[in-house]
């Protein structure tokens, strides 16, 4: 299984596992035990980089203080031997509960003094919890078993680039969030839009050879650590990114902690803290002496996800150097108080973004006030809206705000991205289309019509401070509206086809050709079909031309990029570069949506990233492994895994089919075609048998099947009458059951001869898989990877012509029958109506009520 299948399998089985315990407990379980896990499993590593032979590691206890001491002074924990994870697996049914007690109470005892700060706790939730698993030692004991068989299959070793670990966390966390409702919002900020931040920062802080990075309410951590990766993509040594988190909820506390180390972070370059951000600030210091030792806190980056409209204590606030400068938030509503911790603690080149919720940009009183000297200071540089139900356990409408701590200047940049996003489910999702947009957009700080604008200082002022996106930037479309004297003679609006001007300019002469232009305000069509003229005219035959020029080197260049480089190329930067290829090549074509391309692109790139990953991994020979196909089925009632054929690790079978095994597989397919006929046939059949007919032996109790045993019988019985009195009438029962019975007849040796050739041909393209060539291999990943996105793409000026020829004929059917038009239907639809009416016989009171209408529909 590839990360993706595997994470979602463990999810799968950890939410039936969980039984009735919340979501949002049952995640501190399954993630503690992860970690466990992975402590344990790196200490045995370590253990054995340093040529400790397996009875070495048995043999480690704590009576050995000079092996604990050498483990501590290397890891910052020791695990003795009985306390690894490893020796809970091989105990097996003797596994108990009381051994996780022992080991999380020894492991705390064996912290080394410099790593308390980073370990100390951080199992207290695991352990304090353990009890809400069962209310006796043996359940207790078992659904830690269950927990212990189901992630015992994670692999720990964080190798580059195919961080199984890191995914499976990330994606365990987001799945708990997804179902642990309004509670989602305290540890968990969506993927996606840790991905939007973190390219604004990363891009921001990109030169610099040494970056701290801080979050002031860091939940899970998985924000913080989003934008490290994003920062290590522009850096040579990701050693120098230290990392500083701060949450308030110990448990929320401890899956930062949790997370930050896994990722494979050095220990010195994690400093976290459980405190409260607005009353406590950040006191990082020695207890031992905490006045030489205090080290005030100033960051490249400051990022956050605070409680939204959380309430707070003010009083006594005004003194403190964080707010002392812009005022103190309102009590009811700490969202400004969040904002201005963050900015305090930015070096002066500092970039911050912080999320919060659209109240903020136009909520008068202090907030009113603090707006004001943020903006007068020149701190606010970027307003991201951004669509509505898109975080976990809120539908509000949130916002990302972008500061500095020093600008060169004053304009402010809004964007309005609330338009961009994939409905999933009930929720909203940012597809990888509107991250790119949005972070572009941001980076660049381009005014893009209907969706982001660079906005003066003065016409802040001008409008109070308020800065309600819609004031600036209007993102809706516009509103269809019928022009009258269209409406009323007919002929298209002059108004209405310049609305397509984007079109006209890329083909000049084009309009001319499909429509009148007699020096009015109106035109008429010039050709029957507008959709072919449009297709044959020169302009537009040279635009796709041009297209298929830009892209000619296309699949070649991609070779180069992917196939050649594949071992060693970084994955995450490859789709960038791939991405910028494309744009460079679309730049001269107007009309096509280069984020359109980039959507394309990413769609196909996912699959194409966990290629990549394997074979980096696992080496070239991986592309020639074939695994067992493993499926779930039910037997005896309970579910089971049994193996049902094989599958390519890398290629698909049917890839691979379609490649060298054609013949065989046309021939598959042709029989395959034969046997959906003979199905449709037989369906067909039956339903235009009647219900006495269905209720003979022919066809089952239910009516929606023949029973085969039974037709054949009968046809045959049929067939000797037929031979002594004649043929029967083709739409005759007798006639449709003989033809059942050849067609069934037929099936059961179609369906024979398919699992047979289906079987030999599985087989056959497992023996090709294990023998391609390095040759082959490349020519089927170019399969793969290349040709369907290049295919793809190259549908995108079709896709644009047809846009236009739909546009035109709606514009024309519009205006088609004009008001008049469906005037004169009406008056003769009425007309015929009083006809009729005239023809009715009926008593005293409905004759008089039919005269009563007559009267209407003349006054008409």
């Amino acid at each position: 299984m590839n990360k993706q299948q595997l994470a979602a399998k463990i999810w799968e089985s950890a939410n039936q596992m969980r039984s009735k315990i919340e979501a949002n407990e049952y995640k501190d379980y399954i993630l503690g035990f992860i970690f466990y896990k992975y402590l344990s499993d790196k200490l045995e590593q370590f253990a054995k980089t340093q040529d400790f032979s397996k009875e070495d590691i048995r043999a480690l206890s704590e009576n050995d203080a000079e092996t604990v001491d050498f483990i501590k002074r290397n890891l910052g924990y020791f695990i003795a031997h009985e306390h690894l994870f490893s020796t809970w697996i091989d105990q097996g049914s003797d596994f108990e509960v009381s051994q996780v007690r022992d080991a999380l109470s020894a492991f705390s005892r064996l912290i080394h003094p410099d790593h308390k700060r980073l370990f100390e706790g951080i199992f207290k939730t695991l352990e304090t919890g353990l009890s809400k698993l069962g209310d006796t030692a043996a359940k207790q004991t078992k659904a830690i078993s269950e927990l212990v068989q189901l992630i015992k299959v994670i692999p720990m070793d964080g190798r580059q680039g195919y961080d199984v670990l890191g995914f499976i966390y990330e994606y365990l966390i987001s799945m708990f969030a997804a179902n642990a409702g309004k509670k989602a919002g305290e540890f968990y900020t969506p993927h996606e839009v840790s991905v939007l931040i973190s390219e604004i920062i990363a891009d921001h802080v990109k030169g610099k050879k040494k970056i701290d990075i801080y979050d002031s309410t860091s939940g899970s951590g998985s924000l913080l650590l989003n934008i490290g990766h994003a920062i290590a993509k522009h850096m040579g040594n990701r050693g120098n990114i230290k990392y500083f988190a701060q949450e308030l909820k110990e448990n929320t506390y401890n899956l930062t902690r949790m997370n930050l180390v896994m990722r494979g972070i050095l220990p010195d370059n994690i400093v976290t803290r459980n405190g409260d951000t607005l009353e406590d600030d950040w006191p990082f210091f020695d207890d031992k002496d905490p006045i030489n030792s205090y080290n005030p806190l100033y960051l490249d980056a400051v990022v956050s996800n605070p409680p939204y409209s959380q309430k707070w204590d003010p009083q006594h606030k005004d003194s403190d150097p964080r707010y002392a400068r812009f005022g103190l938030a309102p009590k009811s509503k700490a969202d400004y108080a969040f904002l201005l911790h963050d900015l305090y603690h930015l070096k002066p080149g500092g970039i911050m973004a912080i999320i919060l919720p659209h109240g903020v940009l136009f909520r008068g009183g202090e907030e009113g006030a603090i707006r004001k000297n943020l903006i007068e200071n020149d701190h606010l540089e970027t307003i991201i809206g951004l669509p509505p139900n898109i975080f976990f356990g809120t539908g509000i409408a949130t916002i990302i705000l972008v500061l500095r701590q020093k600008r060169k200047s004053s304009d402010v940049l809004i964007v309005d991205a609330s338009k961009g996003f994939a409905k999933e489910g009930k929720s909203n999702k940012l597809r990888a289309s509107d991250i790119k947009k949005i972070a572009d957009t941001v980076i660049g700080r381009v005014t893009v019509p209907r969706y982001s604008r660079l906005v003066p200082k003065t016409e802040l002022q001008a409008n109070d401070y308020n800065l309600n996106i819609p004031r600036y930037v209007d993102s809706s479309e516009p509103a269809e509206s019928w022009d009258l004297y269209a409406s009323m003679f007919g002929g298209i609006p002059l108004s209405e086809l310049n609305a397509l001007a984007d079109f006209w300019k890329a083909f000049p002469s084009l309009r001319a050709t499909l429509f009148t232009d007699n020096g009015k305000p109106y035109v008429a069509p010039l050709v029957e079909d507008l959709a072919q003229a449009t297709r044959e005219h020169r302009e537009v035959k040279k635009y796709s031309t041009a297209f298929t020029a830009a892209f000619a080197d296309f699949t070649p260049w991609l070779r180069g990029a992917l196939l050649e480089e594949m071992l060693t190329l970084q994955i995450p930067q490859q789709e960038a570069l791939i991405s910028e290829a494309i744009f460079t090549r679309l730049a001269p074509l107007s009309l096509i949506d280069k984020y359109h391309a980039y959507q394309i692109l990413d769609d196909h790139w996912q699959p194409i990233a966990v290629d990549l990953e394997i074979l980096q991994t696992e080496g070239f020979d991986a592309a020639r492994v074939v695994d067992p196909n493993i499926v779930t089925k039910k037997k005896d009632g309970k579910e089971i895994e049994v193996q049902e054929g094989w599958k390519g690790r890398i290629l698909h079978f049917e890839l691979v089919q379609i490649t060298h095994h054609k013949k065989e597989l046309a021939a598959l397919r042709k029989k395959e075609t034969r046997l959906s006929e003979i199905t449709a046939s037989l369906e067909e059949i039956l339903e235009g048998l009647s219900e006495e007919d269905k209720a003979n032996d022919t066809v089952n109790d239910a009516g929606d099947k023949f029973v085969s045993a039974a037709v054949a019988k009968e046809a045959k019985l049929l067939l000797a009458e037929a031979k002594k009195s004649g043929t029967f009438d083709p739409e005759s029962y007798e006639a449709k059951i003989i033809q059942a019975a050849d067609w069934l007849a037929e099936e059961k040796i179609l369906k024979a001869a398919i699992k047979q050739e289906a079987a030999t041909l599985h087989l056959k393209t497992k023996k090709t898989i294990e023998g391609l060539s390095g040759a082959q291999v490349h020519e089927l990943l170019e399969r793969k990877w290349i040709t369907p996105l290049h295919d793809e793409l190259r549908c995108l000026p079709d896709q644009q012509i047809d846009s236009l020829t739909r546009k035109l004929e709606a514009l024309v059917q519009k205006y088609q029958i004009t008001y008049a038009d469906n005037a004169r239907d009406i008056q003769q639809t009425e007309s015929d109506l009083v006809g009729m009416i005239e023809e009715l016989d009926a008593n005293e009171f409905d004759l008089t009520g039919l005269t009563e209408l007559k009267t209407l529909l003349a006054r008409n």
